[in-house]
């Protein structure tokens, strides 16, 4: 991938810096005032603000509102209810008078049992009922206590997977605020070509080639650093985003330095079973099976109490006559036209489909890991090997210029030079960036929610 240096131009110094996709975040307005933050302080404020955060939140406190109505199976329900009302219906005239307690022998003169003048009924009632023994409701609670947890743990990933992109988008920062200062270097030692080529043109020692190839870099140079003033704007409004914070706000980061890798060279790594998404599947498969126990049982007997106070009264508001009913009701639904069977069919179907999609999510996660740790593994040896590099490429050039100023060696000699130990300086940087990269997703791969 990497040409001869004496053939590479700055153009082609420029395609490589696109390709790594630095040039889009490099260099800060030396105008601007960036606002410091620490990757730590970053991924604190996004877990304190980011709106993904706070759904996954409700979320979670919804399913625990769902649980918690479930309690209703145990606990009694009580009503309240007022009534006025009024009729001359043989029927309902006497049976008002029965529940007002106000019947007289007048009452039972046929003509007035047939033809009522109009009564009223003023009445209060409590109502109570007790759930006694519902299988199929005590299995219900438990899917619901599943899904509540299932949330919990989507609330943990959630989380993780937040720290895990403010971490990558703070690199990515960290990326360009690097790349910045190897074209800023690149930049003065151009000028300093420049400057030097100058004064041994006036001299008769260097022809005016040797100064126009000179100024072509450094406008090379010049012209990618104001270019990339907008692009670091743009990182760091995707980091504030992730940071539920005003856009437009530019930041200065840490240093960019590699982290340690979280697993040696020789350890095999597993996806952990306490991973909080892997959790959430298994919760999601319990409470499907909590839900075909549930409809299974619902064929059973259920038993519930109730009972009623009640006060009546030919007067609003008033309290003649009181009265109560207790009682104990044995319900059997023992045939429902195959509806019971079909659902627990359809149930089990959709279990079987979550337990096919948990294997396929393993299997995924374990590809998924050993890719990273691979990347790992890559980006290492590139960062050991590219530093090596920057060492001799820094060397070549201190040469050269020894020599261009002995004038023992020619401007293009002195360009390449240069162009080598800038490309060498962003494949260290680059090299860095992705071993931090991967050792981020490492750990958000290996997370566990059992800690």
């Amino acid at each position: 991938m990497i040409k001869s240096v004496k053939h590479m131009t700055t153009n082609q110094l420029s395609v490589f810096l696109l390709s790594f996709g630095l040039l889009p975040f490099t260099f800060l307005n030396a105008q601007q005032a960036p606002e410091t933050m620490s990757l730590n302080d970053a991924v604190a404020i996004a877990l304190k603000n980011n709106r993904d955060i706070q759904v996954a939140e409700l979320d979670e406190k919804i399913a625990r509102a769902r649980y918690q109505q479930t309690s209703a199976i145990f606990l009694p329900q009580a009503a309240i209810s007022y009534s006025a009302l009024t009729t001359n219906n043989p029927l309902n005239a006497f049976g008002f008078k029965l529940q007002q307690r106000t019947i007289t022998q007048n009452d039972f003169n046929p003509d007035q049992l047939n033809h009522p003048s109009a009564t009223s009924d003023f009445s209060a009632k409590l109502e109570v009922q007790q759930p006694l023994i519902n299988p199929d409701l005590i299995w219900q609670r438990k899917a619901a206590k599943n899904e509540a947890e299932l949330y919990e743990y989507k609330k943990i990933r959630t989380r993780e997977y937040l720290e895990f992109q403010v971490k990558n988008a703070y690199h990515q920062l960290q990326l360009a605020a690097e790349a910045g200062d190897v074209l800023e270097e690149a930049l003065n030692t151009a000028r300093a070509i420049h400057t030097f080529t100058g004064n041994r043109l006036k001299q008769g020692l260097l022809q005016k080639s040797d100064l126009l190839n000179v100024k072509v870099t450094v406008s090379a140079i010049e012209s990618d650093l104001a270019s990339a003033k907008s692009g670091i704007r743009n990182a760091s409004d995707l980091l504030s985003l992730l940071l539920n914070k005003p856009l437009g706000v530019v930041y200065r980061t840490e240093k960019l330095q590699q982290n340690a890798p979280i697993a040696s060279k020789d350890e095999s790594l597993q996806v952990p079973s306490g991973r909080a998404d892997l959790l959430a599947m298994q919760k999601a498969i319990e409470a499907s099976g909590n839900g075909i126990k549930s409809t299974r049982l619902s064929w059973l007997p259920k038993l519930n109490a109730f009972g009623n106070y009640q006060l009546n009264d030919q007067t609003f508001a008033g309290s003649g006559a009181t009265s109560w009913l207790a009682g104990i009701q044995l319900s059997w639904n023992i045939f429902s036209g195959n509806k019971t069977r079909n659902l627990v069919n359809q149930q089990k179907l959709e279990r079987n489909k979550l337990v096919v999609q948990f294997d396929a999510q393993k299997e995924q996660a374990q590809m998924e890991l050993d890719k990273t740790y691979r990347d790992l593994s890559d980006s290492m040896f590139k960062t050991e090997q590219a530093k090596a590099a920057v060492e001799h490429a820094a060397e070549a050039l201190r040469i050269l210029k020894n020599r261009y100023e002995q004038g023992l060696a020619n401007t293009t000699d002195v360009l390449a030079a240069q162009t080598q130990l800038s490309q060498q300086k962003l494949s260290l940087v680059q090299a860095t960036f992705l071993s931090n990269i991967a050792a981020e997703r490492l750990h958000f791969l290996t997370s566990s929610a059992n800690k």
